[in-house]
């Protein structure tokens, strides 16, 4: 009697990035490049490992997730996973849900302090000086000596403070969910938020959004902030309340700076756009030169573990 051995498909995993372009991709596993076009590479239904396509909105990166009935890893190139959301509840359970920790951190922490900088330093009016061939001179705040509060204090928040450290801020105080002490001080939580907003000159977003910071910068949060206070944006637009913003920054009682807004895109004719004392950019935290090189080794490291059976990083939700 013969016996016939049928060997597992390869497990199937799509990818934004052609597979040849990546180093490191364990053999064993059978790559799909798919990075948004309107045909999916294959049946979604086969696929085990989503990379979902980076910068292409919450329509795009859900849109295969209800045919993908066998899937077991949901992985996304930020660092938040609120434009996957939606998708999730209709997965099967115990799908792994993990972020692009590790990715970001870098460059969201420059852009930060970029931010800060350019706003207290003044540099917007001095563009539009130069372009008016206006030389504005005169005394502008600076860093140093300012008190500092990150609200947001994951590895983001930490690598924003890394690069404060240099900067002679007098303060630099840290809020999370959770409370716990770190090598440069306490963690306080969101609970602590009115005691800590009137001290700070510089508030920094650096949270997840979630339901729990969903509006958390509102009316009450900026009426504690201390006048001519600074409101750094760099987490996701809603998690400020923009009809309050608009409100203080047009009042002239406190400056903004956000690469995030909501909405967003802003949309031509919006008021934030013209509201005084505020620098936009547009949500360029993450996707500069640092991104790829990061991006391509937490692809392959978390594949190999995949294909090993190992267990994988970054894992932020389970489903079911």
């Amino acid at each position: 009697m013969t016996s016939t051995t049928h060997s597992a498909p390869a497990p199937e995993v799509w990818l934004p990035l052609p597979a040849e372009e990546v180093d490191g991709l364990p053999e064993g596993l059978t790559y799909h490049f798919w990075d948004g076009a309107e045909d999916f590479p294959a049946d979604p239904a086969d696929c085990a490992y989503y990379v979902v396509p980076y910068m292409k909105g919450m329509e795009i990166a859900v849109r295969p997730l209800p045919e993908m009935r066998r899937v077991q890893v949901v992985q996304t190139l930020s660092a938040g996973i609120d434009h996957v959301e939606p998708g999730l509840a209709g997965l099967p359970a115990g799908v792994r849900v993990c972020n692009a920790k590790g990715v970001h951190e870098a460059s969201t922490a420059e852009l930060t302090l970029a931010l800060i900088l350019a706003s207290l330093r003044g540099f917007p009016g001095f563009v539009r000086g130069q372009d008016k061939e206006e030389w504005r001179s005169g005394f502008y705040p600076a860093l140093a000596d300012k008190s500092v509060l990150i609200v947001g204090y994951g590895s983001i928040g930490a690598a924003i403070e890394d690069r404060l450290a240099p900067f002679e801020c007098a303060r630099v105080a840290r809020v999370a969910r959770s409370a716990r002490t770190t090598a440069r001080g306490p963690v306080h939580t969101l609970d602590d938020l009115p005691a800590l907003l009137p001290e700070a000159d510089v508030v920094i977003l650096s949270t997840p959004l979630n339901p729990s910071t969903q509006g958390l910068a509102g009316a009450d949060f900026l009426a504690a902030m201390r006048d001519g206070a600074l409101l750094v944006n760099v987490a996701r637009g809603p998690v400020v309340d923009t009809k309050a913003l608009l409100s203080e920054l047009e009042s002239g009682r406190l400056r903004a700076a956000l690469d995030v807004t909501d909405p967003e895109p802003l949309p031509s004719g919006h008021p934030l756009w013209h509201a005084p004392n505020v620098l936009i950019t547009p949500h360029v935290g993450g996707s500069t030169s640092a991104f790829l090189p990061r991006a391509e080794r937490l692809i392959a490291g978390q594949l190999t573990r995949f294909a090993a059976g190992r267990p994988l990083e970054n894992v932020v939700r389970t489903t079911g």
